[in-house]
């Protein structure tokens, strides 16, 4: 096996969820079916790197000249927001469609441990996006993990004196779960029953 497909091999089993052994089966489908799986793929992964952007509002990543399709969307309710980790529990969520609001996508979640303090939260351009829209409930979609969890407080702490409806999803949600991995009817019944 030469250089440049040791080269590939390594970065795919780098991505989550591969590991060595994946990312070789991969690559020898790649090579062996070039047409039909590595040129789309190329030109797929080229039109990404180019015409995805993070939109300013939100957080999401999406193709759009200004914000993403969700912040655009006039049919969605501005009075709600829903703060999540990642891009990757926005999408678990809008799966599931069952809600209709607004988000807000973290830079990640708080650990001092890792050096991750409140300026990943981004909570004064949140503060400023209830203001301008009349919020009345942010929703709380964190994984129940410590990190989640402690930066759920957080965010209640920051919030606490302002006019606003705190809430979080409820059952079907098992601690130390991740929203990304949930099945779409235990998230729907979660957001449904937030509490």
């Amino acid at each position: 096996m030469g250089p440049d497909l040791e080269t590939l091999i390594q970065k795919i089993s780098r991505l989550p969820g591969l590991g060595p052994r994946s990312a070789r089966r991969l690559v020898i489908h790649m090579m062996k079916y070039r047409e039909q799986s590595l040129e789309p793929l190329l030109q797929s992964m080229e039109n990404v790197r180019r015409n995805v952007k993070t939109c300013p509002i939100c957080g999401n990543v999406d193709t759009f000249p200004d914000i993403c399709s969700i912040c655009s969307d006039k049919k969605r309710r501005k009075d709600v927001i829903c703060i999540v980790e990642s891009v990757a529990d926005l999408w678990a969520v809008e799966r599931t469609s069952c809600f209709t609001g607004q988000y807000h996508v973290l830079k990640g979640l708080l650990s001092s441990l890792d050096g991750r303090g409140p300026e990943l939260l981004m909570l004064d351009k949140l503060q400023k996006r209830c203001g301008e829209n009349a919020v009345a409930e942010v929703i709380i979609a964190l994984s129940a993990t410590v990190e989640g969890q402690t930066t759920g407080h957080y965010i209640r702490n920051f919030f606490r004196d302002k006019n606003l409806k705190i809430t979080s999803p409820a059952h079907g949600i098992p601690i130390g779960g991740e929203l990304d991995y949930l099945d779409d009817g235990t998230l729907a019944a979660a957001f449904s029953a937030r509490g």
